[in-house]
């Protein structure tokens, strides 16, 4: 793989530890729509098939990490197929590299959904986690249905899902939603830290590893993505969504209605 390489919004950079930075360049709030999904894991099965890398620190530029699908319309974005957004969503969780998520400021929605993706998440103490569907009016997605409970157990999981509220960095460590927590000025370093640690060991036993561990857990993810999408679009039709998508816009509390 050369050293630089691009794939739409997304880069990659080649290091010689054997460690691949993926950023996504859409600052600063990194919203996604299916073409920047489908980048990173095109991104994702070209370090696969070259097979030189042998980790990925997965970070994004500008002030957040990632704060969820993008709601103003972009051709190709959330509004005009969430289907299809997922299906490149799998591929994601079914590429074989370890990754690293190196979290700085929000990491939200589905943003949340993209880092759960990542093997293990390195955050800033003012990175905020929240899976905040619920006060938007709709489903949860990305798989959190799969993910969010693995990593921080049913009811915790719970809690974050039916209230949407916001967890710091520093609860997010406690509570296991992050796997080490850095400042802000060595999030890259030390994240890229632990992806050298991890592509240090025996390649053959690590990849072995991982796929016992996380065995099945594209397909697990493809399979709540069912119901996942079923939900949202059904959600997406109420009143109660339109007002929950105003009201953030609006930068104020929901008036829910429960239509």
């Amino acid at each position: 793989m050369d050293p630089i390489h691009r794939y739409g919004d997304v880069s990659v950079v080649a290091g010689d530890d054997l460690v691949a930075t993926v950023e996504l360049h859409r600052p600063p709030n990194n919203h996604f729509d299916l073409a920047l999904i489908a980048s990173l894991a095109d991104a994702f099965e070209a370090i696969d098939r070259e097979g030189e890398l042998r980790a990925i620190v997965l970070c994004a530029e500008g002030k957040h990490f990632c704060a969820g699908a993008d709601f103003g319309g972009r051709d190709d974005g959330v509004a005009g197929g969430p289907r299809h957004l997922y299906e490149e969503a799998v591929r994601l969780f079914a590429a074989r590299t370890p990754v690293v998520a190196a979290v700085q400021g929000a990491a939200i929605g589905g943003g949340l959904g993209l880092a759960m993706a990542a093997d293990f998440r390195v955050a800033s103490p003012e990175a905020r986690f929240a899976a905040n569907f619920a006060r938007l009016g709709f489903h949860h997605g990305f798989g959190l249905t799969v993910t969010l409970p693995a990593v921080v157990g049913q009811q915790r999981a719970l809690e974050l899902l039916y209230t949407g509220r916001r967890v710091p960095g520093e609860e997010a460590l406690r509570i296991g939603l992050c796997d080490r927590l850095a400042p802000a000025p060595e999030l890259r370093a030390q994240a890229h830290a632990l992806a050298a640690e991890i592509a240090g060991s025996a390649p053959l036993a690590v990849r072995s590893i991982r796929e016992t561990m996380r065995g099945d857990l594209a397909e697990r993810v493809r399979a709540a993505l069912v119901r996942e999408r079923a939900e949202q679009e059904r959600l997406n039709r109420t009143d109660d969504f339109r007002e929950g998508v105003r009201a953030t816009a609006e930068r104020r509390e929901p008036r829910f209605s429960g239509r």
